[in-house]
């Protein structure tokens, strides 16, 4: 068990991060953390930061930067990380939110950042055909169903499409990633972390991709 890695992945909600991710995750042997991950455990755990946003949440609000920060802090300071490394999805959202992780990263920095590119016009069409287990997460579409009717393979939940994955819905979000997001590319190139990865094609064949840009960072 050599491998290990510290990297962000970022790209446009539907470029297919959480697939790619997964797969990264048991490749490398790290820990996959997602912004919801981090959420869910950190109130699931009952520390007092999960106290804070379960609150937070339960009372319709975003959960603000610093705290958000704040729980990144936490789960990066665990052995999982520490030891062998991370693959972080969904944070950063923002420049803001990268210059305070550079800040906890700093006694063991990134290895990279990937931009896993998909444009705008294809992941709308990705987002409007997307449906979701309600139970486990598990991701389907319109033209790759489960086996029998709306009923996941693989748990038996019902598979739906989410709110968020509604027309009015997507072309906020990619708005949002636009505004928020996207200036980050330029900020971690400036740095010399980012490498960006042609998300489109089979998902076997990004996966190649994403490993050879991983390894050559690693190897450097």
């Amino acid at each position: 068990m050599s491998r290990g890695v510290r990297m962000v992945m970022l790209g446009r909600q539907g470029a297919g991060k959480g697939t790619q991710c997964v797969r990264l995750s048991r490749h490398y042997v790290v820990p996959h953390i997602s912004t919801g991950d981090m959420l869910r455990a950190a109130v699931r755990e009952g520390t007092p930061l999960g106290r804070k946003a379960h609150e937070i949440m339960n009372n319709g609000g975003l959960v603000p930067d610093d705290l958000m920060i704040d729980i990144v802090d936490d789960r990066l300071d665990r052995d999982d990380t520490t030891s062998r490394g991370y693959i972080l999805d969904g944070f950063p959202r923002t420049v803001g939110q990268a210059e305070a992780l550079e800040k906890i990263t700093a006694s063991l920095p990134l290895d990279l950042v990937v931009d896993l590119h998909v444009a705008t016009e294809v992941v709308l069409e990705r987002l409007a055909s997307r449906r979701v287990c309600a139970d486990c997460g598990h991701n389907y579409s319109v033209d790759a169903p489960p086996k029998y009717g709306w009923v996941c393979d693989n748990c038996g939940g019902d598979v739906v499409q989410r709110e968020d994955d509604k027309p009015d819905a997507i072309s906020k979000r990619l708005a949002e990633y636009e505004a928020n997001t996207a200036p980050l590319i330029e900020w971690y190139r400036d740095r010399g972390l980012l490498e960006v990865v042609d998300g489109l094609g089979p998902a076997d064949e990004v996966t190649e991709r994403l490993y050879a840009v991983v390894d050559a960072r690693r190897s450097s």
